[in-house]
């Protein structure tokens, strides 16, 4: 439902992008609606990616998609993001 793009940004802090296009979303309170579920899911997992900048796209899909399925699709791109994250690559060469 999302694409998620992420880099190393040199900072111990995540740092988190929004780009919600009106394409995939017509309406403005489905957009508002994208982004308030992305930046919750983005605070409760922040602290598992310190050091990584962000951006997450919508797919048509999210659109039509519930909270609970939202929730869920972006706890697997956290993961993702997650094992990506600079300091536990350090931290597995130690």
């Amino acid at each position: 439902m999302f694409t998620v793009l992420y880099r190393p940004n040199g900072t111990a802090e995540p740092r988190l992008g929004l780009a919600i296009g009106k394409k995939n979303c017509r309406l403005a309170t489905g957009r508002n609606r994208l982004k308030r579920i992305i930046r919750e899911s983005f605070r409760h997992h922040q602290s598992d990616f310190p050091g990584l900048d962000i951006v997450v796209l919508n797919q048509p899909a999210a659109a039509s998609a519930n909270n609970s399925e939202l929730f869920r699709s972006l706890q697997a791109h956290w993961h993702k993001c997650a094992r990506q994250a600079p300091e536990a690559k350090e931290a597995t060469k130690s």
